[in-house]
């Protein structure tokens, strides 16, 4: 009992160490364990993630004193989270089945655990009995981390309509379902069955009274918007912005990305600067979808002014913001800023795609560069860029025009016509 206390105390201020040392103590001593010290040391290698050596001593105990001891259930549950993480499920059920043989109790946390671990093994009929099981005994476990676990099970087999039935399940059971769950399930949909799949299990959810969350409503709207239901979008940020979930940068995205694609310029950039008063920094995303739209209005001056404020704030631009940069000076026909920012893209590192090399090629084309244009070629050529027929013709046009035969010669012998007669319009070109 001495040994037992002491283990007790170690385990309280997470000295596990002292515990094993204390264990090693009792067998020199020849000291045999009661089942209060067979549970401070099982916990103790549980804790130590030692869980073989848990597993060990649960099946010494069980031998000993399983049916008659109050520690039991206690040993059981620490003894099935070990099997679980030691990828042991089966054995797991064995577990429960012996505590069930014994009459010891079975808690709502255990049932948890084994759940959780048969669902990572995605053994979909074990989660089901079990849940079922479970339920029947009024023991159905409230743990939203394991009805997570089971939904990406469900999705990630395809089998999405018992997915949303999982909230059917804890709405009957009045167990909240937190926001991760109705975001996995919406994003499953979205994926799996497309958009309009998406918005219908979000309107569902609605129905069943389910509150969305942050990561709910920015999944919810991007659906919308991906569908063209432009106004739902809407109502559905307002209402977000309503519940005080006002700092959404995925959200404030979406919105912004689809006030871009209407046009509405004033009301793209009303909600970014709403954002910044609200204390949601912009990210680099944004900022690439606001200089997309006004390089296509060619308003240089506000495309300039936020590339200004992106690098003023430190805010790292990537290589589609490079892009999205050199595509609308290329469009004001000022091709010595993109020459310019170009440069300095590949001054750091920036490598070459194919949306960028198309613009390229066209740009030194225009400016009679013809031996960037050949490097760019060559660099294109070393770094694997696949050319598709545009570009492919492209380049080609641009070579012969300036009357450099052996290099338009060297670029058709280079590019292999597998990499760009994938597509039937630009075979035809």
């Amino acid at each position: 009992m001495a040994f037992e206390a002491a283990m007790r105390g170690y385990n309280k201020l997470h000295m596990y160490r002292c515990s094993v040392e204390i264990h090693q103590r009792m067998i020199l001593s020849g000291i045999g364990l009661n089942p209060g010290s067979y549970y401070g040391i099982v916990k103790a290698y549980t804790e130590l993630k030692d869980f073989e050596k848990a597993v060990e001593l649960f099946h010494e105990y069980k031998n000993m004193c399983f049916g008659t001891s109050v520690y039991s259930d206690k040993i059981c549950t620490l003894v099935i989270k070990a099997f679980c993480k030691l990828g042991k499920a089966s054995e797991a059920r064995e577990c429960l089945e012996d505590m069930k043989r014994e009459k010891v109790p079975v808690t709502a946390s255990l049932y948890a655990s084994l759940i959780s671990c048969f669902a990572g093994e995605r053994h979909i009929s074990a989660v089901e009995e079990l849940l079922d099981e479970a339920e029947s005994e009024q023991n159905l476990p409230r743990d939203p981390e394991m009805f997570l676990k089971v939904v990406m099970m469900y999705i990630d087999q395809g089998l999405l309509d018992k997915a949303f039935a999982i909230i059917d399940r804890m709405v009957n059971a009045k167990i909240r379902v937190p926001d991760c769950i109705l975001c996995a399930i919406i994003s499953g949909f979205s994926k799996k069955r497309g958009y309009h799949a998406g918005v219908r299990a979000y309107e569902d959810m609605h129905e069943r009274g389910c509150q969305p969350g942050q990561v709910t409503y920015a999944s919810a709207i991007n659906a919308y918007y991906q569908v063209s239901l432009y106004t739902k979008a809407e109502e559905t940020f307002a209402e977000m912005e309503t519940r005080g979930y006002d700092k959404c940068v995925v959200a404030y995205s979406s919105m912004i990305s689809m006030y871009s694609k209407l046009g509405r310029i004033s009301d793209a950039m009303r909600l970014m600067a709403k954002m910044k008063s609200r204390g949601c920094p912009p990210n680099v995303w944004i900022y690439n979808t606001l200089m997309e739209m006004h390089g296509k209005t060619k308003d240089l001056k506000k495309v300039e002014k936020l590339w200004t404020e992106m690098k003023r704030k430190k805010i790292t631009p990537d290589k589609v913001s490079f892009t999205t940069l050199i595509s609308a000076y290329n469009k004001a026909g000022e091709y010595d800023k993109c020459m310019e920012y170009y440069v300095e893209f590949r001054t750091g590192d920036g490598s070459i795609d194919r949306v960028m090399a198309g613009i390229m090629v066209g740009v030194l084309s225009k400016c009679n560069r013809f031996d960037e244009l050949i490097k760019l070629l060559r660099d294109m050529n070393s770094e694997g860029v696949k050319f598709d027929g545009r570009l492919f013709v492209s380049a080609m046009n641009a070579l012969r025009d300036a009357g450099l035969g052996s290099q338009a010669k060297w670029l058709k012998e280079s590019i292999a016509v597998t990499e760009f007669q994938q597509d039937p319009q630009d075979q035809t070109t």
